[in-house]
C-alpha cells in the first residue's frame, strides 16, 4: 500500500534551517509529482512547493521563494524540502503529498501524516 512518511521537523529559531524529508513507498514514485503542503494552527491547508516526477520543474508558495528548496532522489524514493531562513510564520504541521499525474496538480491521492515545524526564540 501507499505509503508517505514525513520526518526532519523540529523547532527552530527564526533565520535557522531545517530539512524535511519524505520516504515513499508502495508506488512508482518516479512517475509522479510530489507537493508539499502546510497547515499552521487555527488555518486551513497551504500548498507550499511542487515538483515534477523527474525534478525538472519546481514551484513555490511566493512567501518561501529564495528560502525553501524542493528536490527528490527517485533512486531512494525520497522527496526533500530544504527550509532557510525560517520565520514564526513557517510554523506549520507539513505534509507530503502524492500527485495523481507526472506534474503538479490539484490532484492529490494520498497523504502523509505530516511532521511538526515551530520556529520560534
Amino acid at each position: 500500500q501507499v505509503q508517505l512518511v514525513e520526518s526532519g521537523g523540529g523547532l527552530a529559531q527564526p533565520g535557522g534551517s531545517l530539512r524535511l524529508s519524505c520516504a515513499a513507498s508502495g508506488f512508482k514514485f518516479s512517475s509522479f509529482a510530489m507537493t508539499w503542503v502546510r497547515q499552521a494552527p487555527g488555518k486551513g491547508l497551504e500548498w507550499v512547493s511542487g515538483i515534477y516526477s523527474d525534478g525538472s520543474d519546481t514551484h513555490y508558495l511566493d512567501s518561501v521563494k529564495g528560502r525553501f528548496t524542493i528536490s527528490r532522489d527517485n533512486a531512494k524514493q525520497t522527496l526533500y524540502l530544504a527550509m532557510t531562513s525560517l520565520k514564526p510564520e513557517d510554523t506549520a504541521l507539513y505534509y507530503c503529498a502524492k500527485d495523481m499525474l507526472p506534474y503538479t496538480s490539484s490532484w492529490k491521492d494520498y497523504w502523509g501524516q505530516g511532521t511538526q515545524v515551530t520556529v520560534s526564540s
